[in-house]
């Protein structure tokens, strides 16, 4: 079941798109990338989606084969930028096809801002979490104290138009993260809300991502008058 919203008072009208059922990686690829052309030739709105996927691996525009340590789910060349990443049931994933012509044609001002969404949500859960240099990526607090990565980033820009986007954590099967380094980070783990000893539902996650939206959308308007800091 899926659920969709216009939001307002941007450049375009933008449509929230909520799914409840499991999209297969694929589908959703192909959905993003005609969405992508659609909002280039100014003949589709621009589009926040947020879904989870059946378990898949994907691999990034630099991923090393190498660090594909135990392919036991499918494995999808994803076209957007990193490594190998997981994506699963629990793992809640946000892809964002927003037209950057109008949002400044800054990737790095897009990506911080997409790393600075994803942190203020979190902060409304009560954890903490932060950007780390070097490291793709939102980084947190794991319950034995080291640092453990509970969202990723990975994006792709054609034509100005954005594709892919981030995903969060909320409880999927950590040990399904084995099969892989995750973006190529063989240094530190993985963690998500429910190691940490939160429950969160999708529902939960999207509405207060919802919450703090506006934020984030003004921070790519931001974006088009001056450089991201």
């Amino acid at each position: 079941m899926a659920s969709t919203a216009q939001a307002s008072g941007h450049a375009f009208p933008i449509e929230w798109r909520r799914d409840s059922a499991q999209v297969p990686y694929a589908q959703a690829l192909a959905e993003m990338e005609a969405r992508n052309a659609g909002v280039h030739a100014g003949e589709a709105a621009e589009l926040i989606w947020l879904l989870e996927h059946p378990p898949v691996y994907t691999a990034g525009t630099s991923a090393d084969p190498s660090e594909l340590v135990d392919p036991r789910f499918e494995v999808v060349e994803a076209g957007r930028g990193g490594r190998y990443t997981y994506h699963g049931p629990g793992q809640r994933v946000g892809y964002l096809v927003l037209d950057l012509t109008k949002r400044g044609k800054d990737v790095r001002c897009f990506v911080h801002a997409i790393e600075g969404w994803v942190i203020a949500t979190l902060a409304t859960l009560g954890v903490e979490s932060w950007r780390a240099e070097g490291r793709v990526g939102i980084w947190t607090r794991d319950i034995d104290g080291s640092e453990a990565k509970i969202g990723a980033i990975g994006v792709r820009v054609r034509r100005w138009v954005t594709m892919h986007g981030f995903s969060v954590n909320l409880d999927p099967d950590l040990s399904h993260f084995g099969g892989i380094v995750p973006c190529g980070i063989a240094e530190y783990g993985v963690t998500s809300l429910a190691r940490l000893g939160l429950t969160v539902s999708p529902d939960q996650w999207d509405e207060a991502l919802t919450a703090t939206s506006d934020d984030f959308l003004d921070a790519l308007d931001a974006a088009a008058k001056r450089a991201c800091r």
